[in-house]
């Protein structure tokens, strides 16, 4: 026999449905990334108080050049959390595609005359060939129908481990005149602003631009959000997908092109737990661990708290620099804790 629903707790069901309709509705009245820029706000005046040469335009500089490299990763990995999907090679890519970039640089350098056309042969072959990574996941995960965390768990090994067999267990460096002409791409400038820093801004905008205002970006969601709806919808899903690790391949080789002149070699710890930077600032951002919400406002915003918690490490005592992964893996745990439920 069902109760009879009585006039008290007809009054609290529609109390308790007016709050969750205000509730949701504060919700879409805030921006997204809100939270995680008010974090940041809070960090840097930490950081401030701290130590007065966190405020100092050289060291905000520092910061946004060393996130560029992650930011523009965490970009395209946004993509791929948003659909749905995961990837835990991203820092193992990298390190393949800048020993093989070095590697075809060194050897064509003898044959064309131009260091400059060489440099540019080798941007190129590295974002290429990050393209080739990202088709290669997308196929083994829509196709050969395999988890996406067993597909990049298995090429963060694979990856990393040929890197190690080419540079013979040591490093590969780029020839000295090769590395002269590349180094104005991490070390040069314009208007004041490092070229890194630029790139990660036109990635983050292309990248925002696509999330939410083309067909692609609302296929994207659609996927993370509920795929079989996205399949009764007409939506290709497994095209969809494909695009979206081979844009995450992409960034990865932006990336890498940016990194290789800061030191003009690859070794095999070459991009060392960037997955975990790179899913910490998409997780950081606001973006649901189950797929179907985030933004690339909040990724930037998270991949830029992570440097200003990493450089508040090194210029104070507070604990062990060390420590910094460790602080991320919290980080990530903590976000992960108060989005429960979310969908």
């Amino acid at each position: 026999m069902q109760p009879v629903p009585t006039e008290s707790t007809t009054q609290q069901a529609a109390g308790a449905t007016a709050g969750a309709g205000r509730e949701r509705h504060l919700r879409r009245a805030l921006p997204h990334g809100t939270g995680p820029f008010i974090g940041l706000v809070l960090l840097c005046l930490a950081g401030v108080l701290l130590n007065p040469n966190f405020a100092a335009l050289d060291n905000a500089m520092n910061v946004l050049t060393r996130t560029a490299f992650i930011g523009i990763i965490s970009v395209g990995m946004c993509f791929v959390i948003v659909s749905g999907g995961i990837d835990l090679s991203v820092g193992s890519m990298a390190a393949l595609i800048a020993g093989c970039t070095i590697l075809l640089m060194n050897s064509v350098a003898a044959t064309i005359s131009s260091p400059v056309l060489v440099v540019a042969l080798g941007m190129v072959f590295a974002v290429v060939l990050g393209a080739l990574f990202g088709l290669a996941h997308g196929l083994l995960i829509t196709k050969g129908k395999i988890e996406p965390f067993i597909v990049t768990l298995g090429t963060l090994g694979i990856f990393r481990s040929y890197l190690t067999y080419f540079a013979n267990g040591g490093a590969i460096t780029l020839d000295g005149n090769l590395s002269t002409v590349y180094s104005p791409v991490y070390y040069g400038g314009f208007l004041g602003i490092p070229i890194p820093v630029w790139v990660f801004i036109i990635v983050a905008l292309i990248g925002a631009l696509v999330l939410n205002r083309t067909a692609y970006g609302r296929y994207v969601q659609a996927i993370g959000s509920n795929e079989q709806v996205a399949r009764y919808a007409a939506v290709e899903v497994d095209r969809i997908k494909i695009i979206t690790y081979m844009l995450l391949g992409v960034c990865v080789g932006i990336a890498t092109v940016l990194y290789v002149p800061r030191l003009g070699s690859a070794s095999p710890s070459t991009g060392l737990l960037w997955e975990l930077e790179a899913i910490a600032a998409v997780i950081v951002g606001g973006t649901a661990l189950k797929g179907g919400a985030g933004g690339i406002t909040g990724t930037v915003i998270g991949a830029i708290l992570l440097s200003v918690i990493s450089n508040i490490l090194n210029l104070t005592s507070i604990i062990s620099v060390y420590l910094n992964a460790a602080v991320q893996g919290f980080v990530i745990i903590a976000v992960a804790f108060f989005q429960r439920g979310r969908r």
